[in-house]
């Protein structure tokens, strides 16, 4: 079931809101991933609503400059990220440790292999 979540940086800055139903998160391995240590959780574009921070953030591209990672130009943090399905539709990658009280250890995690992509 779809619950509505607050999340966003460490300063304050990004704050969005997001539905989505935590039940398994990713866990991936690739380079940027593995050095970040982020739990995602992907969503459809319509189901995410920066509230405050587009100004605040500064966007990183790697690889095939598929995902906007977007991060707090102030402390740091990826709180959310912005790509496209393989499908083309418009998706939102939620970093689950960003949400507002809730307990990542309680998830389960999947293993992505993304170093081999």
């Amino acid at each position: 079931m779809k619950q509505t979540y607050i999340g966003g940086c460490q300063c304050g800055n990004v704050r969005y809101e997001v539905a989505l139903e935590l039940g398994e998160v990713m866990s991936c391995n690739c380079s940027r991933c593995e050095k970040w240590g982020s739990l995602l959780a992907f969503v459809p574009a319509s189901d995410f609503k920066l509230v405050s921070g587009e100004a605040a953030m500064t966007d990183y591209q790697f690889n095939k400059h598929n995902i906007h990672h977007l991060f707090c130009s102030t402390c740091g943090i990826q709180s959310f990220g912005r790509g496209k399905r393989p499908d083309g539709k418009e998706m939102v990658a939620i970093n689950v440790r960003c949400l507002d009280g809730v307990e990542v250890d309680s998830l389960k995690v999947k293993k992505f292999d993304g170093r081999s992509l």
